[in-house]
């Protein structure tokens, strides 16, 4: 860990199992509208670009139409203004930080290495996860999926952080569970360590050639 000057980290699936809650949120939503419950297995492998996206993968399949129409539907902006109501009340309620994640965290900062998360969540519920699992003040920087114009596995994320902290992509590493964090890795030049225990869209993490599997975040102190 000499190596690296600035560890950034996903969230859903690295950090913090959230897909719990998530699901809860979603059919809360989906009732709402007199459509049918999703399985905790969907939603897992439904995760990894953004609420918003998943919810638009719930109504496909329990609404049993196609994609674009579900994107170009007039009510979708009212769906997801419904489950952003229940998203919000159920963030936190379930989730859990992975073990070893708020240790490492600690030990890392003490180091004096910068930490960052980069994640496709909206930021207004990154901000709550965060809150409630009291990550915040152990972070240096969080880019959540509206934080700028464009998210992973658009590079621009972890290009944003190697510039606020004056990195060089050589001293940096990107911490996530699933082939859109090794690709947004890939794309900004950095090393990629991955995690097999998250949310890869029913995948096995080896599929995606990280740099290194890791059994969990304590092995960035060694």
């Amino acid at each position: 860990m000499n190596n690296f000057d600035l560890v950034m980290f996903d969230l859903d699936g690295t950090l913090v199992e959230t897909a719990p809650e998530i699901c809860d949120a979603v059919n809360d939503t989906l009732r709402r509208f007199d459509l049918k419950d999703v399985t905790q297995q969907q939603v897992n492998d439904w995760i990894g670009f953004g609420t918003r996206e998943l919810l638009v993968q719930a109504l496909v399949y329990r609404g049993n139409i196609n994609e674009a129409a579900v994107r170009a539907s007039e009510s979708l902006s009212l769906i997801a203004a419904e489950f952003d109501k229940h998203y919000q009340r159920r963030c936190g309620t379930r989730s859990q930080l992975y073990p070893q994640v708020r240790e490492t965290l600690i030990a890392l900062r003490e180091r004096g290495v910068k930490l960052a998360v980069v994640t496709n969540k909206e930021g207004r519920y990154t901000a709550t996860v965060l809150e409630v699992h009291q990550l915040t003040p152990l972070l240096d920087s969080v880019v959540s999926g509206d934080t700028l114009p464009t998210k992973k596995p658009n590079p621009a994320g972890i290009q944003s952080c190697l510039a606020q902290f004056d990195v060089s992509p050589e001293r940096a590493l990107f911490v996530g569970d699933s082939s859109i964090d090794v690709a947004t890795a890939r794309n900004a030049g950095v090393a990629v360590w991955a995690l097999p225990y998250g949310y890869n869209m029913g995948q096995p993490i080896e599929a995606c050639a990280p740099d290194r599997v890791i059994a969990d975040c304590s092995v960035l102190l060694n």
